[in-house]
């Protein structure tokens, strides 16, 4: 009975030590600093290439979309390291299209570009564009976007790429659209925008002290 007991003994030790090493790792959160120059930033963007929304196979495709925001210094992983508080899809004489027909999209902002990693020799902060939300009509098709979208900033270029993956936008309001545009829908967004302040480019550097 006592070598049972003392088998039990060891096996949970065991297993309790195995648990904290599991759980310990996912517990800590490193913090981060990162490092916007200028601080603060006062950013424009205008696309590179075209700037397409995806739903149930349908693009939505933009060939000219600027925006305004701002960029500060920071700590936190994740953190908040720049706000785009202006955006527009579409110009004069370039509207958005589809299959459907012309896109008109009002962005609800600020949105927030969100830096979780770093990396010293790309330069290449990986994150999101997060607090996303927009209304978008397609002819009698009106529907909501909320979410966040993937992307990655690279300091040599000043090139802000949006790569979403499907999950990370939800329609959360539609209207008109049927099945084509349902609520619950997951599109994506992808395209590139170009960081300016004034003529140089702003970048984002992260670091564990």
């Amino acid at each position: 009975m006592k070598k049972s007991i003392r088998n039990i003994a060891v096996v949970a030790g065991a297993a309790s030590a195995a648990f904290a090493l599991a759980i310990s790792p996912a517990s800590a959160v490193a913090s981060t600093v990162w490092t916007v120059s200028p601080n603060p930033a006062s950013i424009t963007a205008v696309n590179s290439g075209n700037i397409v929304l995806s739903v149930n196979g349908i693009a939505m495709t933009c060939t000219k979309s600027n925006g305004a925001g701002t960029g500060a210094s920071t700590t936190g992983n994740p953190a908040t390291v720049g706000k785009i508080n202006s955006i527009a899809f579409g110009a004069s004489g370039a509207p958005c299209t589809s299959v459907l027909g012309p896109v008109t999209t009002v962005p609800t902002t600020p949105w927030t570009i969100v830096a979780q990693d770093y990396t010293a020799s790309t330069g290449v902060t990986k994150g999101y564009v997060g607090n996303v939300n927009a209304k978008v009509t397609v002819g009698a098709c009106v529907f909501r976007v909320k979410g966040k979208a993937s992307g990655t900033y690279t300091n040599s270029t000043g090139a802000l790429a949006v790569n979403s993956v499907a999950g990370e936008l939800t329609v959360v309001e539609s209207t008109g659209c049927g099945a084509a545009v349902p609520v619950g829908a997951k599109p994506t967004f992808k395209g590139t925008y170009l960081f300016k302040v004034g003529t140089a480019i702003p970048t984002i550097v992260g670091s564990n002290p």
